[in-house]
C-alpha cells in the first residue's frame, strides 16, 4: 500500500461540487493500494502514520504524532500513486489492486485510522475529485508499507 502525506491547516474533497470531506489542521492522505496488500497492511500503514511524528512541539520540532495533537485526516484514494514510469510516456497502473480490492483495502485504512482515535473524512472510491489544501511546513512524505 503506497501513501502520500501532507501536513495541512486543511483540506477538502469535492464531487461535482459537492464536498464529501475536510479536514483541519492534521494530515492529507493520498493512498492508493497495490497488487498483493492486504487487510493488515492497510491496518498497519494507517497505525504508522497516526504516530508518525512530524508535527512541531513546543520547541518547533517535529517531534508530534497525529494522535499527539488531536488532529485530523482526509484520506483519498489514488490509484495513480501507482504509476510505473519507467518506460516510454504514458504511465502504467498495472501494479495498483483491481477496483474492488483497491476499494475494500481503502475503506479498512480510513476505518483503521479511525479506530486510532483519528477524526477521518474520505473522498468517494473511483470517482473524479477535487482536492483543495493549505499545506504546512510544507512537509511532504511517501510511504510504503
Amino acid at each position: 500500500m503506497r501513501a502520500l502525506i501532507q501536513r495541512v491547516s486543511e483540506a477538502s474533497v469535492s464531487v461535482d461540487g459537492r464536498l464529501t470531506g475536510k479536514c483541519g489542521p492534521g494530515l492529507l492522505i493520498l493512498v492508493c493500494a497495490m497488487r498483493g496488500d492486504t487487510e493488515e497492511i492497510a491496518r498497519s500503514l494507517a497505525a504508522k502514520i497516526a504516530r508518525l511524528r512530524i508535527f512541531r512541539d513546543t520547541e518547533g520540532r517535529m517531534n508530534r504524532s497525529l494522535r499527539d495533537t488531536g488532529g485530523e485526516a482526509l484520506v483519498v484514494s489514488q490509484f495513480t500513486l501507482a504509476a510505473d514510469t519507467r518506460r516510454g510516456n504514458r504511465p502504467g497502473f498495472s501494479s495498483a489492486a483491481p477496483p474492488d480490492e483497491g476499494k475494500r483495502l481503502y475503506l479498512t485504512f480510513a476505518d483503521a485510522l479511525r479506530k486510532e482515535g483519528i477524526a477521518t473524512e474520505t473522498g468517494i472510491f473511483g470517482a473524479d475529485m477535487q482536492v483543495a489544501l493549505v499545506n504546512d511546513g510544507p512537509v511532504t512524505i511517501w510511504m510504503e508499507q
